[in-house]
């Protein structure tokens, strides 16, 4: 089994991009001229991925977004993951954990059932909460510790007892814990001396950092604070949505390749470079 991060190494190589694409479907954002189809979503999601798939190193779904049509949503979910070519890598975003045996079971659940290459967790449950996670070994857990929304600040930037940040503390503990998958961190892209304090405490690990595009995070800044360290760069609204007419997959495209290009590697530099 090739792990997670192996194919987002390759994938980096191939694409020379940074670029995740998230499959977000909402409602308010369907193309008009979809809207009449019994399967909207399938064909949306299919035609996008086919369509953004040369400049992608990586694709995540936010869960609740599918969650939002019931039943039809886990078939969705489904048929949207066997569109992904498999030496791609996928991310179940949730942020998901909780008591020890029912996050084994949501481990189960997306890495056997469903079979995606990595997860997002929430760690305020504590190290017990995330080890049925970290036991998968070729998997990779994105630890989130730092959210790209404006309430991030009240309470991950709270001092802990011993002055630092909790979002310094988290990363700094799930680092010190044992794991089988690779560990990686959620740090959101719209507060660079955020993302850069917590990338000094995380020099090696697999960073996804949501907020660039819609949410008006500065890609240049990001790419400064990361420096060559492993990075994924979410992009979900802007590059989904970027039409709303029957031209959306060529839209999507042509945005997708605009954005990958931003989040480019520089022609001198290794996209391994600094991989854990």
């Amino acid at each position: 089994m090739v792990s997670a991060t192996d194919k987002l190494r390759q994938r980096q190589q191939q694409t020379r991009s940074r670029l995740c694409i998230g499959l977000d479907p909402d409602e308010r954002l369907l193309p008009a001229p979809l809207r009449r189809e019994a399967q909207p979503w399938k064909r949306f999601l299919q035609d996008i991925v086919a369509a953004t798939l040369p400049f992608a190193c990586a694709y995540k779904l936010n869960l609740t977004f599918y969650e939002q049509f019931g039943a039809s949503g886990w078939l969705l979910v489904e048929e949207v993951l066997a569109a992904i070519p498999s030496d791609v890598c996928v991310i179940a975003d949730g942020k998901r954990n909780d008591v020890p045996h029912t996050a084994e079971i949501a481990a189960r659940t997306f890495f056997e059932r469903l079979g995606v290459d990595a997860i997002t967790v929430n760690p305020l449950l504590g190290a017990d909460s995330v080890a049925p996670f970290l036991a998968y070994a070729g998997k990779l857990v994105f630890v989130l510790v730092w959210t790209s929304n404006p309430g991030a600040r009240d309470f991950l930037a709270l001092p802990c007892a011993h002055g630092q940040p909790l979002s310094v503390h988290l990363v700094t503990s799930a680092l010190r814990w044992s794991r089988q998958a690779e560990l990686g961190f959620v740090v959101g892209a719209t507060l660079p001396e955020e993302f850069a304090r917590l990338r000094h405490h995380a020099p090696q690990a697999w960073i996804l950092a949501p907020g660039i595009g819609a949410q008006g995070g500065d890609s240049d800044a990001l790419l400064a604070a990361n420096g060559a360290a492993p990075l994924l760069v979410n992009v979900g609204r802007s590059i989904l949505y970027a039409s709303r007419g029957s031209d959306f997959a060529e839209a999507a495209a042509r945005a997708a390749a605009e954005f990958a290009r931003r989040l480019g590697f520089p022609t001198e530099e290794r996209s391994d470079a600094g991989a854990s």
